[in-house]
């Protein structure tokens, strides 16, 4: 057995790994010549890594319908890293009490981040409680269903600013939401973090989350080398059900073993109805002609054109 396949399996969506199992080489296969990876490789492999774990993390966690936030202070204001965290805590510890009185549990990963003017915002990724978008946000004539979690988390960070949110839409299943949380400093601010302590440097560019959240983890399976090198002359096949997104496939040859691997996802077909159906929310903006009038924000998030929202 000379190869291992892993499957990562989501509400909606898998995710497949073919990878050589071994160090020196496998019968069968011819190994390509080895090649020693170049600083750019290995910080692209280095992202590429730290963007699949987070999509990963956000697709066992979360749902479209979820809401992705930035959490912002009043224009001028200008708070120190350690002024910000304590917002931050005393912010989340609001928001689970919220949380609780309506019976439910908190979920969030978060980043700090400073702009390129100096002002640090936070962006939150948090489930969000389907309730009544009318109710106080205390709980008051809410008519026997909680407020929306639009409301509720209004209200919790009112007292340190402004809050923008939007719900997280179907398509792309938090690929765009992984890239931009794991995303490193450009050069603007790089120059902003330059003025800063190194320990306040690394809480601006550091992802963190609740603890609560489940860790994927995969199924696997042992193939032979036959088996392996029948699935890349022919193509990989989907699981009924489900189909293969062409712009997932990355098939390569691994620059330490030489070997072959192969990564791809695979989606539910209809899966835009079962989403709606498990949500309760109307994900109809990221389909038909509506999708061709929203333009991608910084932020990688989608927003309808002449919306006039900033990120």
């Amino acid at each position: 057995m000379a190869y291992i396949k892993k499957t990562y399996r989501f509400h909606g969506s898998n995710e497949m790994e073919f990878s050589y199992k071994g160090k020196y080489g496998a019968k069968g296969e011819k190994r390509q010549k080895k090649k020693k990876a170049t600083p750019e490789q290995i910080r692209k492999q280095n992202q590429w890594n730290r963007e699949k774990r987070m999509r990963r993390l956000m697709k066992e966690n979360f749902r479209p319908g979820d809401l992705w936030c930035t959490l912002k202070y009043l224009r001028g204001t200008r708070k120190t890293v350690t002024e910000v965290m304590k917002d931050f805590r005393n912010f989340r510890d609001r928001l689970k009490r919220r949380y609780k009185r309506y019976g439910e549990e908190l979920k969030f990963i978060y980043r700090m981040e400073i702009g390129a003017r100096g002002g640090i915002h936070i962006h939150l990724l948090v489930n969000r409680i389907r309730g009544n978008p009318e109710a106080d946000p205390n709980g008051k004539n809410s008519h026997g269903k909680p407020p929306d979690t639009a409301l509720i988390i209004q209200e919790a960070w009112k007292p340190c600013g402004r809050i923008h949110y939007e719900p997280v839409y179907y398509e792309g299943l938090f690929q765009d939401l992984a890239c931009y949380m794991t995303k490193q400093p450009d050069e603007a601010v790089e120059e902003q973090l330059s003025f800063l302590p190194a320990e306040d440097r690394k809480k601006l560019i550091k992802t963190d989350s609740s603890r609560n959240l489940i860790r994927p983890e995969p199924e696997t399976k042992e193939y032979g080398h036959w088996t392996m090198r029948k699935i890349l002359e022919e193509g990989p096949k989907s699981t009924p059900g489900f189909y293969i997104d062409p712009d997932s496939i990355v098939c390569g040859i691994n620059p330490v073993t030489g070997m072959s691997y192969l990564q791809y996802i695979e989606y539910e077909l209809h899966r835009q109805e079962t989403w709606q159906q498990d949500t309760g929310f109307d994900i109809r903006g990221d389909t038909g002609k509506e999708q061709n009038g929203r333009k991608r924000r910084k932020d990688g998030m989608r927003q309808a054109v002449g919306g006039g929202r900033d990120g």
